[in-house]
């Protein structure tokens, strides 16, 4: 019970707080550990309370007293909500005894604390460490006198008050003084400085023992002896705890399995005796009456050792070990056998708990449990975040995504313990669309953007196994191929985003003297020769540059030889710049320390031109500046040397011009060319009209998503504007009518971002920035938080007709009823029945948060719907639409719209069902169709639901399709059917593929290649007692096929007739090399590249 005397518990919780609407108190956001098998709780030593711990254990487990107690009410106690009034009489000491008895018994802890009894008791943590000394004060002067008589003055025995020595075990002589020093003389202390070593103090103490064994509680009261101060007030804050340091030193001290006692190993002292006796625990027998053990199970009474917190059970025979001869347990408590426990009290904790104090108990346990889970989640779940390979593309040394970050990037919460397969398997689920082998791949975001490092293998793995962190990028691919572009994959060829300079070509074709600036990707593993083929450069000679700054002066040239070294080995990283020049240049401005100082260092100059639209007698002008230099500055001096009319000065700007001609974003006359960005050598143009103030924004905007460079239109409006406002003002400045218009910010691939949907927001707070190219798109957006949807009827066995899309239904002429028909998908098998139609029935509005349930229902009450008869939304199967034909089933019609992702430009089709469905997330919908015997087409196809729980192989699906057609599973062959190639790929149990790359077996799973197997796809059955031949095409696929076949040659004949042409044109000169189409300038600003 002295277990721990000398520390207090580094945990602890108020259990006043429990119940009645208060929270947990713990440390951190930890709770405290559930009990032990045991099923009974101990209690936490606050420090020096372990007779305290064992008293109340022992009332504890006296049911008479137990009961007794909780039989007083209010009325006799009080309540403890009143402690704080004044005139309430409130028995606190029995109150917080009673709350005590009730968490021994219910709550589910392993271990009590006795904090808010003891605070009831007046007792408080802070208290110092004192001796109690016992003096006679009768017939003396003082207490310095008494001090003397009891502990200072010597005391003989002898005669008849001899002195009982233990170790001669005979009656003595001696002489009794008091030593209030501390007996620090030990004899392997030799020194003072030596006290501030406790492992030196622990080892002498354990030394004088004659087992050199003793229990950690005693070591700390012979510490205290000793040195006479704690352990806690000399050495915790340095050391630890006692039992920490203990076992920090295991190479000197053994502790016990349970930390209860200590010895010196062999190679530290004396070979310690086996056999020990504590008097640190308290020793309880519990019959089937009692607190239940063992996990309630109470068919025989079993004897517990409680240590504190601790609670194990305890053999009879240890007892008797453990507890004889002077050491023994703190007290001994005495029960009559007599005595008979009620049969409704056997195993039943809650007997005779006051009503008020269950309830508390309820809620701290649930709220307990709730507390586990959450810290369980916060320690095991981590978030990853999914770079979903359809929706990304190569570009420039890195992969970028398409569209938007919603849907290129989807984060994930995910168990760390379960492995990277229930990883692979819970993404197959998540992306109900993917198709073929999935490959998950560590990535980073880096300045060229994202870069794949390795592959995760060994699907038994945990990701805990595997080291993936919090917050890791992860890329799904096939592995090979993104887009049609091989990836390259690995730290060794990792894109580094530089900064290439080079003087510019001018239109005869020789250096003018602006110098070039623009970003460039190249792989680190590349050799830095590679720089003049990637940029169509004949030659020269190649600089770089580490620093921020490409002002300072610190060019290092690059030996020929060394041009084959790769960027890493040179010490390239990203942000690093390269310059460019002609090898003839001239080399006199060669300076010390082999640094090149380049003409192009000394630019002080900007060229300023004329686009005023009035004569002046030049077209440009060279203005002297320093990048200090104020931009009004520079244009009222081009105003001047231009000879322009002076009422220019008040209504002009200057604006930038790009290397394609391009006019950009006017510069405030305030700004330095610092501040602008403003390059040495660059080109300005002095253009009508002012510059934006600071609070206003100068824009481009332009009509459709497919905007040529150079045709945008301009708007200066105020930052504050809102988005509806700045929409009017583009409609009217474009000559455009109506309100079926929004906005969206042009993304740097120069193509359609994200649209402004909060259109009360101002510019500012979207982050519109000047220079910024906003698009007028036609179709109004729905309010923040809804989708507008394209409904579609999918009627599976309809008559064909023609496919339209929902955006050439415009143009389309309706049917009878306003429906538009589509056809099926080409090359469906079999007969016209086959054949399936989409209907176009029109757009609803509705909620993200609105479930699939909800959008049936909004759609029955669609105009065109009135057609069909549906005796509810749940007769309807829901199917995304993709490539004009039903692709992703939506399940679950309690789900949420935003669940599945759908995104803004999502239609959906609905099919009518026979029979209300409700398919679980393992079943696969097909659709299957029996081979007619004897001719080359196919029976109606029927709805085939597949529990594919068990896994998705072939044997399973066999023995399904054999169930459902009522045949013998070895008499039947079934294929897919791929409509977009007219081909029937066969199924087999024993199909084993073997990869390249590991040349082992791979996991029989039709969901990766080849068959790609998902939710709609179409399965021929062919019954082998009637037909036995391996052939599963129709008489549409040879056409079909034909057709391609046909188109194919067609496109190829054409290809080859514009080479023949080419050649006749350019017979007798030089090819010329293909145009490269316009570079657009690119400026990224990163603070860090780490």
């Amino acid at each position: 019970m002295f277990g721990d005397l000398f520390e207090e518990d580094d945990s602890s919780v108020s259990h006043n707080q429990y119940g009645k609407g208060k929270k947990l108190k713990t440390k951190a956001v930890e709770p405290p550990p559930p009990r032990e098998f045991t099923n009974l709780s101990g209690i936490r030593n606050q420090g020096g309370t372990c007779y305290l711990n064992s008293l109340l254990q022992t009332l504890h487990f006296t049911p008479e007293f137990r009961e007794a107690l909780f039989s007083l009410g209010p009325e006799e106690l009080g309540s403890l909500e009143d402690k704080d009034k004044p005139d309430a009489k409130v028995r606190i000491i029995p109150l917080e005894l009673q709350r005590l008895f009730a968490q021994l018994l219910l709550l589910d802890q392993e271990a009590a604390s006795t904090a808010d009894l003891t605070d009831s008791f007046g007792w408080t943590s802070n208290e110092e460490d004192f001796l109690d000394l016992t003096v006679a004060v009768k017939n003396v002067s003082g207490l310095e006198d008494a001090l003397w008589n009891m502990y200072v003055e010597e005391e003989i025995f002898d005669s008849d008050n001899l002195y009982h020595c233990g170790t001669c075990d005979r009656l003595v002589k001696a002489a009794k003084e008091e030593n209030s020093k501390p007996d620090v003389n030990l004899k392997d202390l030799q020194n003072e400085e030596e006290i501030d070593d406790p492992l030196m103090i622990l080892k002498t103490i354990l030394l004088q023992e004659e087992s050199n064994l003793l229990p950690v509680d005693q070591l700390g009261q012979k510490l205290l002896k000793k040195i006479g101060i704690s352990w806690n007030k000399k050495y915790r804050k340095q050391y630890g705890p006692l039992r920490k340091f203990l076992q920090l030193h295991s190479q000197t001290f053994l502790l016990s399995s349970d930390e209860s006692t200590v010895r010196l190993l062999k190679n530290s002292t004396l070979q310690a005796e086996p056999d020990f006796q504590r008097n640190d625990q308290q020793i309880f027998k519990t019959l089937p009456s009692e607190s239940p053990g063992f996990n309630g199970r109470t068919s025989c009474p079993h004897w517990f050792d409680i240590n504190d917190s601790k609670v194990q059970p305890i053999k009879e025979k240890d007892i008797q070990q453990q507890f004889q001869g002077k050491e023994s347990a703190y007290m001994l408590f005495y029960r009559k056998s007599q005595l008979q426990r009620p049969p409704e009290a056997r195993g039943n904790p809650r007997y005779r708990v006051p009503r008020h104090l269950l309830s508390e108990m309820d809620a701290a346990n649930i709220e307990l449990q709730t507390k586990r889970a959450e810290c369980d989640s916060t320690e095991n779940n981590f978030e990853l975040h999914l770079h979903l390979g359809p929706h990304y593309h190569f570009f420039n040394g890195a992969l970028h995504p398409v569209g938007s970050q919603t849907e290129s990037v989807w984060d994930l919460t995910f168990d760390k313990r379960k492995t990277l397969g229930d990883l692979r398997q819970s993404i197959f689920q998540l992306l109900e669309f993917w198709e073929g082998d999935m490959v998950l791949s560590v990535a980073k975001l880096l300045p060229a953007g994202l870069h794949v490092y390795q592959t995760l293998d060994g699907d038994s793995l945990t990701l805990s196994e595997i080291e993936l962190a919090d917050g890791e990028d992860i890329f799904v691919w096939n592995g090979v191929e993104v887009g049609g572009i091989q990836i390259p994959a690995g730290r060794d060829c990792e894109p580094l985003l530089l900064n290439v300079l080079h003087l510019a070509t001018s239109s005869e074709g020789g250096k003018c003297q602006q110098l070039i600036e623009f970003p460039h990707v190249f792989p680190s593993n590349a050799e830095v020769g590679t720089v003049f083929t990637s940029l169509a450069i004949p030659g020269g000679v190649v600089l770089i540059n580490n620093t921020e700054s490409i002002g300072e002066k610190n060019w290092t040239t690059i030996p020929k030889v060394d041009l084959k070294k790769t960027f890493r080995e040179q010490g390239l990283r990203n942000g690093s710049s390269i310059l460019i020049r002609d090898s003839n240049h001239d080399n006199s401005l060669l300076a010390k320390q082999e640094k090149w100082i380049t003409s192009m260092n000394e630019i002080d100059w900007l060229q300023v031109k004329n686009l005023c639209e009035l004569e002046s007698e030049e077209e440009q002008v060279r203005i002297s500046a320093t990048v200090n230099t104020v931009v009004f500055d520079i244009r009222i001096k081009a105003i001047q040397e231009l000879k322009l009319m002076k009422e220019l000065a008040e209504n002009s700007c200057l604006r930038p011009i790009d290397r394609n001609g391009k006019l950009l974003c006017p510069v405030p006359d305030n700004y330095t060319l610092k501040e602008a960005g403003l390059k040495m050598g660059s080109s300005l143009g002095l253009c009508p009209g002012r510059a934006p103030t600071s609070s206003q924004l100068f824009l481009f905007f332009a009509v459709g998503s497919d905007v040529q460079p150079g045709t945008e239109m301009e708007i200066i409006v105020e930052e504050t504007l809102s988005v509806r406002d700045c929409l009017k003002i583009m409609l009217e400045k474009s000559g455009l009518l109506g309100d079926a218009w929004h906005l969206r910010k042009m993304d740097w691939c120069y193509e359609a971002g994200e649209p402004l949907c909060d259109e009360d927001a101002t510019l500012k707070e979207l982050t519109i920035c000047s220079g910024d190219t906003l698009l007028l798109i036609e179709g109004k957006l729905p309010p923040l938080g809804f989708l507008t949807v394209p409904i579609w009827w999918y009627q599976p066995q309809h008559p064909s007709g023609h496919w339209k899309s929902h955006q050439d239904r415009r143009n389309c002429t309706p049917s009878q009823g306003g429906i538009w028909r589509a056809i099926s998908a080409q090359g469906a098998p079999g007969d016209v029945h086959a054949e399936v139609s989409l209907h176009y029935l029109g757009d609803i509005d509705i909620s993200e948060d609105a479930t699939l349930m909800e959008l049936k229902s909004q759609a029955m009450t669609l105009p065109s719907f009135s057609e069909f008869v549906i005796p509810s939304p749940a007769f309807l199967r829901a199917w995304t639409v993709e490539s004009k034909r039903p692709s992703r089933l939506l399940r679950a019609d309690q789900q949420q719209l935003k669940e599945y992702k759908l995104g803004r430009r999502t239609e959906i089709c609905l099919e009518p069902l026979q029979k209300e469905e409700n398919l679980g997330p393992q079943d696969v919908l097909l659709r299957t169709q029996m081979r007619l015997p004897g001719e080359r087409a196919y029976a109606l196809p029927m709805n085939m639901v597949w529990d594919a729980a068990r896994g998705w192989t072939a044997g399973s699906l066999r023995q399904r399709v054999a169930d459902f057609y009522s045949l013998p599973v070895e008499k039947i062959e079934i294929a897919k059917y791929f409509p977009e190639k007219f081909e029937w790929l066969p199924i087999s149990s024993w199909n084993q593929q073997i990869t390249k790359r590991k040349k082992k077996k791979k996991q029989d799973n039709l969901q990766g290649a080849p068959y790609h197997l998902k939710d709609g796809d179409t399965i021929g059955v062919k019954n082998l007692l009637a037909e036995d031949d391996d052939d599963f095409s129709t008489v549409t696929d040879d056409i079909g096929k034909e057709k391609q076949k046909q188109l194919a040659l067609g496109k190829r004949k054409s290809q080859e007739a514009l080479r023949v042409q080419s050649s006749h044109v350019f017979s007798g000169a030089e090819t010329p090399a293909r145009p490269r189409g316009p570079e657009a300038s690119l400026s990224i600003h990163v603070g860090s590249f780490r």
